[in-house]
């Protein structure tokens, strides 16, 4: 029986539902065997015994998985101890010999897709493509064919000029672009000689900045934010330009809105979702007006669709299966965005978004999260092992149903047999 929704999921517990599953193969065996027409009686049944009872590895067509990256899998760079163990359950390393579709939702950034599938494959010891991967940033590629030139923040060095480019954005502007051109824009900040030669040139007064795209963490807090009020206030994006009433300014995108994140460090750090307060503390300082600014990244529902799309595709190229799965198991570490958005998105998806939050990141064991999941666990390896014994669970109340249901119908066509004969035998 699947633990209650918050409870962990004890190791010994896994191993039950296989010597349960072997006690009911037995018996439906030997019911099925009683009548010689096995597979008419009982044809989902039969269907699915004939699943359960082959050991080659397959690809399940009911469920699948979507994980959250740091926390859950990763924690300062290296892989939590339980990663690369479920990693493998999911492959095939089960009781059941089944391979378990799964895709990662991060909200994460500052490098191409294919960089961090290159650097998870190396971590998981697996490996891992781009037609699994969700970055933060990832969604705003569709924002290629609505700007030309835009800013972009955060990440390291050049990385995310490189990510914005891959994507398709034909003119991008760095801070330390600006900075170049005018380096009194940051009193407190100097180029290195390494970002005065890859910082691009020219007069950025006359340059019309059509978006601020907030791409991963900034690497400094105040050269970026006064830059980013800089545009903000600006008429029509022009630097050097002040609006009068504050409302010309370019569109403001975040990569997500997580404020604290889970890190090599003893206690969370502060992300993007911080700096975002932090800008929108300043912006009302100055100009006494709201700041509007759109993130990305979980808990937004259009990060769970994007999700949604990318693991039917997913399965469809790499399995064959062309429907969504039944049950989308969703693995994080921060109630505040995991959570929040897998409980959110189950509200209004077709098929069922089910939360499982784990220990080893944000979550401080005690507390009581602010959104609830659906089961906790100590790991993302009970993670995994708690969704396959509540698959199994499923599958055997199904055919318990069944069972049951046809059992019922074959009472039912004796009882009229024996009745016809009694009727007959009387006249």
């Amino acid at each position: 029986m699947a633990p209650a929704y918050g409870g962990s999921v004890p190791m010994r517990r896994i191993m039950k539902p296989a010597a349960a599953m072997e006690v009911a193969r037995y018996n439906l065996e030997d019911a099925l065997s009683d009548h010689s027409a096995s597979s008419e009686l009982y044809p989902t049944l039969s269907r699915e015994l004939s699943r359960e009872m082959s050991r080659d590895s397959r690809v399940t067509d009911k469920y699948a998985f979507a994980f959250d990256i740091d926390g859950v899998l990763i924690r300062g760079g290296r892989p939590i101890p339980e990663a690369i163990e479920a990693m493998k359950v999911l492959n095939g390393k089960n009781p059941y010999g089944i391979k378990i579709p799964y895709i990662f939702v991060t909200n994460g950034g500052g490098k191409t897709e294919q960089e961090r599938c290159v650097q998870l494959s190396k971590q998981l010891e697996l490996e891992v493509s781009p037609g699994q991967f969700i970055c933060g940033h990832t969604p705003m590629r569709e924002m290629v064919a609505q700007y030309k030139t835009v800013l972009v923040v955060g990440g390291e060095g050049e990385k995310c000029r490189h990510v914005a480019e891959s994507y398709g954005f034909k003119d991008i502007v760095t801070p330390g672009d600006i900075i170049k051109d005018n380096p009194h824009t940051t009193p407190f900040r100097s180029l290195t000689e390494q970002e005065l030669e890859n910082s691009k040139l020219r007069n950025y007064g006359k340059v019309k900045i059509e978006a601020i795209l907030v791409f991963a963490d900034s690497r400094d807090w105040a050269g970026d934010q006064q830059i980013i009020l800089d545009l903000l206030t600006s008429k029509g994006g022009y630097l050097g330009t002040r609006s009068e009433n504050f409302d010309e300014g370019p569109p403001l995108f975040f990569a997500h809105n997580d404020i604290i994140w889970s890190a090599q460090h003893d206690h969370t750090r502060l992300g993007m979702g911080a700096l975002r307060l932090s800008l929108e503390a300043m912006y009302h300082g100055i100009t006494g007006k709201k700041l509007e600014a759109t993130s990305f990244g979980k808990p937004q529902i259009g990060t769970f669709e994007f999700a949604t799309r990318l693991l039917q595709q997913w399965r469809k190229e790499n399995s064959g299966i062309d429907a969504p799965p039944e049950t989308v198991y969703f693995v994080g570490d921060t109630p505040e965005s995991d959570i929040r958005g897998s409980n959110l998105f189950n509200e209004h998806s077709a098929n069922e978004w089910y939360s499982i939050l784990v220990r080893t990141g944000v979550y401080d064991e005690g507390t009581t999260p602010k959104f609830t999941p659906k089961a906790t666990c100590d790991n993302v390896l009970q993670a995994v092992l708690h969704a396959i014994e509540r698959e199994k669970n499923k599958d055997t109340l199904k055919w318990r149903d069944e069972v049951s249901s046809q059992q019922e119908a074959l009472r039912s066509t004796h009882s009229v047999d024996w009745a016809a004969k009694g009727s007959m035998i009387s006249t």
